[in-house]
């Protein structure tokens, strides 16, 4: 990604709505998984670590980052934050994950097919595999080429790297659905003006962003009882046959 969009993360992962919502349906989504006692949990692409507190309520966390700056702030909080690359580069585990969580890493890389396969090996049998990334080819925008973003997904082109990696798919749903019109209607504006401003990582207002929020976190429950049959981004959950 370039550096300003790390450097935006930074800034406003904690309390902006995007970002604190999505905490809020993923914690859901892990609360639900049947983890062992103290499980042990790796993020790849933590980014500079705005999910490891929510990841660290579950189990052991230990993360990976390529970049080294967004690396070193991610382990300010004392998780161990490893360099690594996906899929050859990653670094060498003594022992093998009950949780993997790839959380909008997977669209940024060239072999996407390979790195969930790499990824897949380091679960344990029965172990889960918990991914996002942004949905809808036809959703790109400005925002998907300043994060570095190699495509935007189908559904079930996503599902099917991981079925052809060897796991088992639990759960496979679009999210980001309530706000999903007002989103795509400012993505076709912006595409049909030629927009090429920046992304769309900006701090709202604080009532407008309280609201967003608040919305956005309403698919918790909808998450919870049923797959959304649209929306800007997917979740998935896959497993390791044991």
């Amino acid at each position: 990604m370039d550096r300003e969009v790390y450097d935006t993360m930074r800034r406003v992962e904690r309390d902006h709505w995007w970002f604190a919502a999505r905490r809020q349906i993923l914690a859901d989504r892990i609360a639900a998984l049947r983890l062992p006692a103290d499980p042990a949990i790796l993020e790849v692409g933590c980014g500079t670590g705005g999910n490891l507190e929510m990841l660290s309520r579950f189990g052991k966390v230990r993360a990976i980052e390529p970049d080294a700056e967004s690396r070193a702030y991610a382990a300010r909080g004392g998780i161990e934050v490893q360099d690594g690359l996906l899929p050859d580069g990653l670094p060498r585990f003594e022992t093998p994950f009950d949780l993997v969580a790839a959380f909008d890493v997977i669209e940024h890389v060239d072999d996407d097919l390979a790195s969930v396969a790499a990824l897949s090996r380091l679960l344990k049998p029965g172990g889960y595999f918990i991914a996002t990334v942004p949905a809808n080819a036809w959703m790109w925008s400005r925002h998907d080429e300043l994060h570095h973003h190699k495509r935007r997904y189908a559904l079930p082109a996503f599902r099917a790297l991981f079925v052809e990696a060897g796991l088992r798919v639990e759960k496979a749903t679009h999210f980001n659905t309530l706000l999903f019109p007002p989103i795509a209607a400012v993505r076709l504006v912006k595409a049909a003006m030629g927009d090429t401003a920046g992304g769309d990582d900006a701090m709202p207002a604080p009532g407008l962003n309280a609201v967003l929020r608040r919305i956005f976190a309403l698919e918790r429950g909808l998450l919870g009882a049923l797959d959304l049959p649209f929306g800007v981004s997917i979740l998935l959950v896959a497993r390791r046959p044991a």
